[in-house]
């Protein structure tokens, strides 16, 4: 059986529309650009970016997808969930109600993927936007997230800030393991030669995202 050189990861993204989704996706292109943007862009539809990383000496690619946190958008979700390796759910510590949709989401994706041991299936949490008002504007505290995680099979948990860059690797680091333990066969799934993701050709035609 061929074995292929690197683990290709399919990872989802999930959570309300402007908790900073796509601002933790694209954190590996933000030195490119010199700044973090501060404008807001609802994604349309789908987009995902992809994340080169090396861990056990092992080259592992993770394709994150981000599909869009509004409401109207669900019916897209089956053909982007299919095949995820893990699910990432991120809220805003400041916005008490995108805390209180997780388990939305959770249950969602669960429905979408259908998983064979859905009480097993690889989750992360992220507690985004730390960063706000210096932490003046928290809503949601850690205890309350952490229980929230440990209610679940003690789901990872991270918070961060893609604005000034905290904590964001050691949470994808840690997404990787844990879709790494979950792992697929993507060969039929993906498409070779891609060799740029929809966030780079929106930002191309001048979307700042």
């Amino acid at each position: 059986m061929f074995m292929p050189n690197r683990t290709l990861l399919k990872v989802i993204v999930l959570g309300d529309s402007g908790v900073g989704k796509t601002s933790l996706m694209n954190h590996s292109f933000r030195y490119v650009y010199k700044r973090f943007s501060q404008q807001y862009k609802a994604t349309i539809g789908a987009d995902f970016i992809t994340k080169e990383l090396e861990i056990d000496e092992k080259q592992v690619t993770l394709q994150i997808w981000d599909t869009a946190g509004q409401e109207r958008f669900h019916s897209l979700g089956g053909a982007f969930y299919r095949g995820a390796d893990c699910c990432i759910l991120v809220y805003d510590v400041n916005i008490v109600k995108s805390f209180e949709t997780l388990q939305n989401w959770h249950d969602e994706f669960l429905k979408q993927v259908n998983p064979s041991e859905p009480d097993a299936f690889p989750f992360v949490l992220v507690g985004n936007k730390v960063d706000v008002d210096g932490g003046s504007s928290r809503v949601v505290s850690e205890r309350t997230a952490r229980d929230w995680c440990a209610s679940r099979g003690n789901i990872p948990y991270f918070e961060t800030s893609a604005k000034e860059d905290y904590n964001v690797d050691d949470a994808f680091l840690c997404i990787a393991k844990t879709a790494m333990v979950n792992q697929h066969d993507h060969q039929e799934m993906y498409f070779q030669g891609i060799q740029e993701s929809v966030s780079e050709l929106e930002r191309r035609g001048g979307c700042a995202c």
